[in-house]
């Protein structure tokens, strides 16, 4: 029997959904990311305003100051979506564990200098509490921002804050016991090294516009804390014990990476749309800053001692430059 084997190149009919097609063409094939991003949102046929804020539609465009003529002209830049960002966590967190058995199987934990080991509980516990706080603003600016495009890269960061949270928790557990973590949790809520940090963190849970609270958590806030506790002083751990902190901690180092592209891309495109957006976000900004410097210098001087001076001062110049190349005035 002969068998005549032949390939037939079928030509779809629609190549995309009809909302992606109406901005990218008709006649291209959509990206994956495009498809679960674009015009996702509902914005149309509510039928009745939310009973809690009658003020609003339930998603409004009017609850926050800033105006853009399109909340879809935000683009990741990681191309996250649901399935992609499960992907880059999934090998993140294999590293993360990977790491952690190191630790924990070659008992590099117990043979830590403990002068560093008292110090590295210290800084970091109370950090699962900032971590925490996180996940909430990140679901709040889910909850009442608009657009798909950047409500879904903050849900996806609220999870990642509260991964974090959960190794440090881990970290506190590996290099000392429960007791170092209601210590930290004792020291949150009445050291006074980090009650101006509490205090921060705490006022952003009732802010009202939801794109200041985006510039005071993802850009501020993420944006000098990080560089401070996961560079700084993990370098300064590094040289005086060796890596073992710089191990347990990867994952924050490794997400603040990849976090920074997406809060760059997208205070450029909201700075970028209009003087009015670029005046606000500034001021928004430069107040937000100033309050984490003076949060962040307790903390400074617990984690590094006399070069915390000096460590803050390059933060803040080089915050003041990241800003500056996405159009802010400082």
């Amino acid at each position: 029997m002969h068998l005549d084997l032949r390939t037939v190149s079928i030509k779809p009919l629609r190549q995309t959904f009809d909302r992606v097609a109406a901005r990218i063409g008709g006649d291209k094939p959509a990206s994956r990311y495009q498809e679960a991003t674009l015009d996702v949102q509902s914005d149309a046929n509510f039928h009745y305003r939310p009973l809690w804020d009658q003020e609003h539609e339930l998603y409004d465009a009017s609850r926050t100051a800033v105006k853009m003529v399109d909340w879809y002209a935000f683009k990741d830049p990681r191309q996250f979506y649901y399935g992609t960002y499960t992907l880059a966590r999934a090998r993140m967190q294999e590293t993360a564990e990977g790491d952690f058995d190191f630790v924990e199987e070659r008992g590099l934990a117990s043979k830590y200098p403990s002068a560093a080991k008292e110090l590295a509980l210290e800084v970091l516990l109370p950090l699962r509490h900032v971590e925490w706080g996180g996940n909430m603003n990140n679901t709040s600016i889910c909850a009442y921002g608009y657009g798909a495009a950047i409500t879904q890269p903050c849900i996806f960061q609220a999870m990642d804050h509260l991964g974090m949270a959960q190794y440090l928790t881990r970290t506190g557990l590996l290099l000392g016991d429960v007791e170092d973590l209601d210590s930290a949790k004792q020291a949150w809520l009445a050291d006074a090294k980090w009650q101006p940090l509490r205090h921060y963190v705490e006022d952003t849970f009732v802010l009202q516009d939801w794109f200041e609270l985006l510039v005071a958590q993802s850009l501020v806030l993420d944006g000098l804390l990080y560089p401070l506790v996961y560079q700084h002083f993990d370098n300064a751990l590094s040289e005086q014990a060796g890596p073992v902190v710089s191990m347990l901690t990867r994952f924050q180092s490794e997400w603040y990476a990849e976090h920074s592209k997406w809060v760059n891309a997208t205070l450029k495109t909201a700075v970028g749309e209009s003087a009015a957006n670029r005046q606000l976000i500034s001021q928004w900004t430069k107040s937000w800053r100033d309050r984490a410097l003076t949060a962040l210098a307790p903390v400074a001087a617990l984690a590094l001692g006399e070069k915390a001076g000096a460590v803050m001062a390059e933060l803040h110049e080089e915050f003041n430059a990241r800003a500056v190349k996405f159009g802010l005035t400082l």
